[in-house]
């Protein structure tokens, strides 16, 4: 108790004196913001020290994210100029095929960002590896399940309503990525595992690096070898892996993973059961998020005028994609720095980064907002030159502009959820608002009034609001020592099972 008293009075002494803000440690704040009252001069200086921790993570995290997003994003680029059939084809092949299993991925790596965090936080460094080695033994269990999906997206595109020559071009096209469904299901782990670990400069360059690389081999693929839609498929997947070998020879080689990877173990594979529900939890919730934006854009084919709807709603929700990519890098640091947090036994500093992070995705959402609303007609030029479609999207850019704030704060409060393991109650959220509220006002406002694709969007902000009061009212009730109390057992629990699988062994 006496260390960290003179712990708490060194660090009055620093604030006082104007001190280095980055010398202060987790412990130390812990201590200081436990006392009170806290003088106001103190927290601004906080929040300095506060956000350069969350900025060193986000501003690679950010970087990966949209880095990531792109390799998708280019190979469309290339297919366009295949034809306007091989274009909608592979783009009903992304939306409704990858994204799909895009949802369940992206779902299922979150309980990796919340054990490993915590696990990282509480000093547990080699029960890191093995909880790496389960989650990729169970991403790879469902890629196996979901190239079922893969294989015959043909008739499944047709089920919902996709011609019959869109749904033959975005079947060869989801054959192609069934390769790159394998990677993402190794690469989603292996991110999260070194992001707990804040290691995300190195997953930066390598993401930017083998973006650099994707441009170049799809360019060779396309245009000078001419292979088509399957070739820009399958150079997809190859990018993908060779983003996984990198990324697994760092952990391998790495210095900085030396004591969280310890090789290759069979206990990965015991002790499966209680990963598993969080696993499962992690995808519902995250999948019901993702597959709500996504079956908006299908559902706006639906309506009378589809091709101006479809293009309207398309254009702007590629822009809401772009900001999603950015706000998913910084969601990604706050549920590191949260996990962290709890894992060390720091309620009050968890608490404080989530104050931090929100105050921070609000201000960069307006900024965004502005944007959005200054430059709207300058934006959908960008995609069309069509009058009608650029009018569609004008008109649907103030419903964007709201999009844009409300997800500048509703996915930062996923990524604290995520860092202290609510996935199965926020999945219940989800599924109230957004698909028992939100997608039948949206469906009744598209088609029954003359709102048309506005109408779809309100459904959507309405979906979102709710979800985004939710998970504020949720965080701001939460007892964070409870959380604390909650992460040890979750890290207890796993080393009892380590323990076990040793005495098996023996």
């Amino acid at each position: 108790m006496g260390s960290a008293s003179e712990e708490y009075q060194s660090l009055l002494l620093r604030l006082d004196s104007h001190g280095h803000i980055p010398e202060l440690s987790s412990n130390a704040v812990e201590e200081f913001l436990s006392h009170r009252p806290v003088a106001m001069r103190w927290y601004l200086r906080l929040v300095g020290w506060e956000s350069k921790l969350l900025w060193l993570l986000s501003g690679s995290s950010i970087v990966v994210s949209i880095f990531n997003y792109m390799l998708s994003f280019v190979t469309q680029m290339f297919t366009g100029q295949l034809g306007a059939l091989e274009l909608a084809g592979a783009s009903i092949a992304s939306v409704g095929i990858q994204g799909l299993a895009y949802g369940i991925m992206l779902g299922m790596a979150s309980a990796v960002q919340t054990v490993c965090g915590q696990a990282y936080g509480a000093k547990k460094y080699a029960a890191m590896g093995i909880i790496c080695q389960r989650a990729i033994v169970l991403h790879l269990g469902a890629a196996v399940l979901l190239t079922f999906l893969y294989w015959f997206s043909g008739p499944v595109l047709k089920a919902i309503g996709q011609t019959d020559s869109i749904a033959d071009q975005g079947e060869i096209f989801a054959r192609g990525l069934i390769p790159q469904l394998y990677a993402f299901a190794i690469s989603c782990p292996m991110q999260r595992f070194l992001q707990a670990q804040n290691i995300v400069n190195p997953l930066a360059y390598i993401s930017v690096a083998v973006f650099l690389l994707h441009i170049l081999l799809t360019w060779l693929v396309v245009d000078v070898l001419e292979y088509g839609l399957i070739g820009a498929a399958l150079t997809l997947s190859l990018s993908w892996w060779i983003l996984v070998i990198i990324q697994g020879l760092y952990i391998i080689f790495s210095p900085l993973c030396r004591e969280t990877w310890t090789g290759l173990s069979l206990k990965a594979l015991k002790g499966m059961w209680p990963y598993f529900k969080l696993t499962v939890a992690s995808a519902v919730m995250l999948c019901l998020e993702i597959w709500y934006f996504q079956g908006l854009v299908l559902i706006s084919g639906l309506l009378p005028n589809p091709t101006i709807s479809l293009d309207s709603i398309s254009i702007s929700m590629n822009y809401l994609n772009w900001d999603m990519q950015f706000m998913l890098g910084l969601a990604a640091a706050a549920s590191v720095r949260v996990s962290n947090e709890l894992g060390a036994g720091h309620p009050m500093v968890a608490k404080f980064s989530v104050l931090v992070v929100n105050g921070t995705s609000i201000l960069i959402s307006i900024f965004f907002s502005a944007i959005v609303l200054i430059f709207k007609v300058e934006l959908s030029k960008l995609f069309t030159s069509d009058s009608e479609v650029i009018a569609a999207v004008s008109d649907l850019t103030p419903l964007l502009a709201i999009s844009v704030f409300l997800n500048g704060i509703q996915p930062i409060l996923s990524g604290v959820a995520i860092g202290s393991g609510w996935q199965g109650v926020v999945a219940y959220v989800n599924l109230a608002t957004y698909y028992i509220i939100g997608l039948p006002i949206g469906c009744v406002l598209g088609f029954k009034t003359s709102l048309a694709a506005a109408g779809i969007w309100w459904g959507m902000i309405i979906g979102v609001l709710l979800q985004t009061i939710s998970l504020l009212i949720l965080t701001a009730r939460t007892n964070w020592n409870a959380e604390v109390a909650k992460a040890a057992d979750r890290l207890k629990q796993s080393a009892n099972e380590e323990r076990l699988s040793l005495l098996d062994d023996i």
